[in-house]
C-alpha cells in the first residue's frame, strides 16, 4: 500500500513510470540544433530500430499517437484512392474518423466490440476493391483484443499497391510484433503505454514503400510530413522543436528494455495476462475479448457480477492504486486491468488481492 500519497497506476495509459525514468527528465537542457542533441537522437534511433525490429527509420514525434494517425493517413492514402479501416473498438473507430476528416475515401470492416478481425475478412474485401492502404489496430485498448496482424499482413502483402498501417499504441513492447517480417509498412505507438514513459512522445516505423507513396501525394500536411521528418532524421534531428527532456527519459528506458530483452518482456506480459484471466474466471467474472485474441497488456473484464465498479475504484484509490472503470459505451459493464509497461507479476498480485478485499466486504 502506498504511504506517500502516490497512486500507482493500473490504467491502460498513462501507466506507472519508474522513479529513475522520471529523474532522467531532469538532465540539463540542451539546444536541439547542437551536436549534443544529434548524439541523443542518434542513440534513440539505433535503439528504436532494435525494439521495433525494423531495418527502416523510426520517426520520433512530439505528439500523442493521434497525431501519427493523421500523419499515416495523409502520407499513405492518395485522394483518388480508397482506404480500408478495420474497426472494432473506440480507437479503431477514431482512426477511421481521422481519415475521413482528412478527406480520405474510407471503407470499413466493422466487427462487434470484443471481437477480432480475421485475415479472411480482409482477403474478401481486397478481392472486391483496390485500396491504397489497410489500417488496423494491433491491440485495441478499449476492448482488450489483439488482432492477428501477422496473418492479416500475409494477405495484404499479396497486393503490391496496398500499404499496411498499424496502430500498436498499447501493443508495442508488450505484444510480439515484427513489422518487417509481417509486411507492415507503418507501426505507430505512444510513449505512455507499454513503453512506460510519460506522455508526450510518439514513435512510428516507416518503410521505404511509404516514402515512395508520400512522394505521390502533394498535400501531406506540415507537422506530420513523413518526407520532411525523414530528411531531418538523416541529420539526427527533427523539423520542429522536440521534447528534449522526454527524449532523455526514452534513452534511459530503451536501455532498460533492451537489457530485459524483447522476448523476456513479451513473456512477462503474457504471464500477467494469464494471471488476470485466471483471477477473473475463478471469481465468476466474464472476459470481454474473444478467446484466442486476448491482449497481453490489458484485460477487459466483463462485469457479470454487477460489481460496483466506481466503488471498487474508490476503495482501491484509498489503498494507493489508480484503477480503470471501463471505456466508452462499455464503461461499468466492464473494467480494464492494465498489466503493461514495467509492471511486475508481484505488483499485479497486489492489485488482484485488493479487488478481492473489496469483493469480500
Amino acid at each position: 500500500m502506498a504511504t506517500d500519497g502516490h497512486k500507482r497506476l493500473v490504467i491502460p495509459g498513462p501507466v506507472e513510470v519508474r522513479r529513475e525514468i522520471l529523474e532522467a527528465q531532469t538532465e540539463w537542457m540542451i539546444g536541439h540544433r547542437t551536436p549534443e542533441f544529434a548524439d541523443l537522437f542518434a542513440r534513440l534511433q539505433a535503439k528504436l530500430k532494435q525494439v521495433f525490429l525494423t531495418q527502416y527509420r523510426v520517426i520520433v514525434s512530439g505528439s500523442s499517437g493521434t497525431g501519427l494517425w493523421e500523419g499515416a493517413s495523409r502520407n499513405c492514402i492518395r485522394d483518388d484512392r480508397r482506404v480500408l479501416h478495420l474497426v472494432g473498438g473506440a480507437f479503431s473507430e477514431r482512426w477511421a474518423e481521422i481519415s475521413k476528416a482528412n478527406g480520405k475515401q474510407v471503407d470499413v470492416i466493422e466487427v462487434e466490440w470484443g471481437r477480432a478481425h480475421t485475415p479472411e475478412m480482409v482477403a474478401d474485401a481486397l478481392q472486391k476493391q483496390r485500396y491504397d492502404a489497410v489500417c488496423a489496430v494491433h491491440n485495441e485498448t478499449s476492448t482488450g483484443v489483439t488482432n492477428p496482424i501477422q496473418d492479416i499482413g500475409a494477405v495484404v502483402s499479396q497486393y503490391d499497391e496496398t500499404l499496411f498501417l498499424i496502430d500498436s499504441v498499447s501493443g508495442l513492447l508488450g505484444v510480439e510484433l515484427r513489422p518487417d517480417d509481417w509486411h507492415v509498412d507503418v507501426v505507430l505507438t505512444s510513449s505512455q503505454k507499454a513503453f512506460a514513459l510519460p506522455p508526450g512522445l510518439s514513435f512510428c516505423s516507416v518503410s521505404d514503400r511509404v516514402l515512395e507513396r508520400a512522394k505521390q501525394i502533394p498535400y501531406r500536411g506540415y507537422y506530420f510530413d513523413f518526407l520532411e521528418l525523414d530528411e531531418l532524421l538523416k541529420k539526427n534531428n527533427t523539423p520542429a522543436t522536440p521534447p528534449v527532456s522526454l527524449m532523455f527519459a526514452a534513452d534511459k528506458q530503451l536501455d532498460d528494455v533492451l537489457a530485459e530483452g524483447l522476448s523476456n518482456r513479451w513473456a512477462r506480459h503474457l504471464q500477467m495476462r494469464d494471471m488476470t484471466i485466471n483471477w477473473a474466471q475463478m471469481r465468476n467474472f466474464g472476459l470481454y475479448a474473444q478467446e484466442g485474441y486476448r491482449s497481453p497488456t490489458v484485460t477487459t473484464v466483463a462485469n457479470t457480477r454487477n460489481m460496483d465498479v466506481s466503488g471498487m475504484a474508490k476503495f482501491m484509490a484509498q489503498r494507493g492504486w489508480g484503477m480503470d472503470q471501463g471505456y466508452g459505451k462499455i464503461k461499468g459493464k466492464t473494467f480494464r486491468i492494465a498489466h503493461m509497461g514495467d509492471m511486475q507479476p508481484a505488483e499485479l498480485e497486489e492489485v488482484l488481492s485488493g479487488i478481492d478485499e473489496f469483493l469480500g466486504q
